[in-house]
């Protein structure tokens, strides 16, 4: 979902303002609970202003959900580019590394994107989900088929099995470490960031016994 070109026409510092407001008040109260008159308040606008910038309710969240989660994205494209030289292992361990950085330094984005997880009442809630799968399956392919050219795999690892077993690993940590519940009771919910990293050094052994060349 793109804004309409009345959003376009505003000043940059503008556009991030009203895109900051969107993303705090979608990932504090959810879509149902977020107020477009609280956001309008805040902004010191019309509330018409935000109908003709994007339409509808909908379709603000969806600019600033997608908005939040390019950044996710940029994020990630960093890690791979800056572990290129390294290997499969070392590349995983600064993934979920930054993963838990990012949340730490994110919380309001990575907040949204429970929201999305979790409350059946967001728009296009499948599609937004299954996209955001789709990409972060794709990413982890592709740190295997880099490892894989170099020797790295086992020979008769799936790059498709494994690649969806990284990206369930991923998520589900992250996660753990957000909603308590999900922790299955081991202390991984708001775990101090030395016990983020034992668990992801040891989190990435298990992986280099099960994949690795031998």
């Amino acid at each position: 979902m793109k804004p309409l070109q009345t959003f376009h026409n505003l000043s940059p510092g503008k556009q991030e303002r009203i895109t900051r407001v969107a993303v705090e008040e979608f990932s504090e109260k959810g879509y149902a609970g977020a107020s477009i008159n609280a956001m309008v308040r805040r902004l010191g606008i019309a509330k018409g202003s935000i109908f003709q910038y994007f339409g509808d309710k909908k379709g603000l969240f969806l600019f600033a959900f997608n908005t939040a989660m390019e950044r996710v994205k940029d994020y990630l494209r960093t890690v791979r580019d800056q572990t290129a030289s390294e290997d499969l292992f070392t590349a995983l361990e600064a993934t979920l590394t930054a993963g838990v950085i990012f949340m730490e330094k994110h919380p309001v984005i990575y907040r949204l994107y429970i929201k999305a997880m979790f409350e059946d009442d967001i728009p296009f809630r499948s599609e937004i989900l299954r996209s955001l799968r789709e990409y972060s399956f794709k990413y982890f392919r592709s740190l295997l088929e880099r490892a894989r050219a170099r020797g790295e795999l086992r020979r008769d690892i799936d790059l498709d099995k494994a690649a969806f077993v990284l990206d369930a690993l991923m998520d589900r940590f992250l996660i753990s470490r957000t909603v308590p519940h999900l922790d299955a009771g081991l202390g991984i919910h708001g775990c101090s960031p030395e016990d983020a990293r034992q668990w992801i050094a040891q989190i990435t052994d298990i992986v280099r016994l099960g994949i690795g060349s031998r």
